[in-house]
């Protein structure tokens, strides 16, 4: 079993949801940013999301794109970000970490190599947002042939047409975007979303989370309550961005982890 498929195997035992926290490599530097990251597993965090800088991040909100810009402009690169994980897997052998973000930087680095590099450091997962099923032989069947899970995000707009497809080579867990448009672009409602997730647990096996406009501790339970974890981002990359200590952002990371796991 995987990282990610032994987390969620112990937590279905456990009877309790997964928390899921996004962090840019690299925001708002390298030190500052190491430290978050390392601290995101005592602070309850099941699942960590660690994003890929890009110069154009056009699936991302102003807050998520500020912390991008921010980690660029402090030199972060694709060899940091992944120094970043190795540095993290050093304490930290159990918890899953997936990297999210956009193919460029993987294009440019190649492929192979990027795979090779990302599993020698102890990467778990692979959330790309601008490949969709149709270029699967671009990353997303490399990245399973070198034991990398390729999550794939299902929207309000994956129809029953289109669901099978997206589901198809989808690995660790599938990621529900609440809400059209933009991270941090509007708050998620949990009557609305729990249908949207039935109807994919019903097409697969997989745990299904559901992330985007999720801000607080009363919103991640809701959320939690219909699904099988949830995600936030824009709202710990917002701390960040802030300059809210080190371990203030733990602290409202540990607030929305214990609101999941108390559903």
């Amino acid at each position: 079993m995987t990282r990610i498929e032994k987390r969620f195997a112990a937590l279905a035992e456990a009877r309790r949801k997964a928390f899921v926290a996004f962090v840019m490599a690299g925001d708002p530097d390298a030190e500052r940013s190491l430290a978050v990251l390392k601290g995101l597993p005592s602070a309850g965090v099941d699942v960590v999301e660690l994003g890929m800088p890009f110069t154009d991040p056009m699936a991302d909100g102003p807050a998520i794109q500020r912390a991008g810009q921010r980690a660029l402009v402090a030199g972060q690169t694709m060899d940091r970000t992944l120094a970043m994980v190795r540095a993290f897997r050093e304490a930290d052998a159990e918890t899953p970490l997936v990297l999210m973000g956009y193919y460029n930087p993987i294009y440019s680095r190649g492929v192979a190599r990027f795979l090779a590099e990302a599993k020698a450091a102890g990467v778990d997962g692979l959330i790309i947002v601008d490949l969709p099923p149709e270029e699967d032989e671009e990353l997303c069947l490399p990245a399973q042939a070198a034991g990398i899970d390729f999550i794939r995000l299902a929207t309000p707009t994956t129809d029953a047409r289109r669901l099978p497809r997206v589901l198809r080579n989808t690995g660790g867990f599938v990621y529900y975007v609440s809400i059209t448009g933009i991270t941090g672009s509007a708050a998620a409602n949990a009557g609305a979303v729990g249908p949207e997730v039935a109807r994919i647990k019903a097409a697969t096996p997989l745990p299904v989370c559901v992330g985007f406009g999720i801000r607080t501790p009363e919103a991640a339970a809701g959320i939690a309550a219909v699904a099988d974890g949830a995600v936030v981002g824009s709202a710990i990359v917002e701390k960040i961005g802030a300059g809210e200590s080190v371990e203030a952002v733990l602290g409202f990371v540990r607030g929305l982890a214990g609101a999941v796991h108390s559903d």
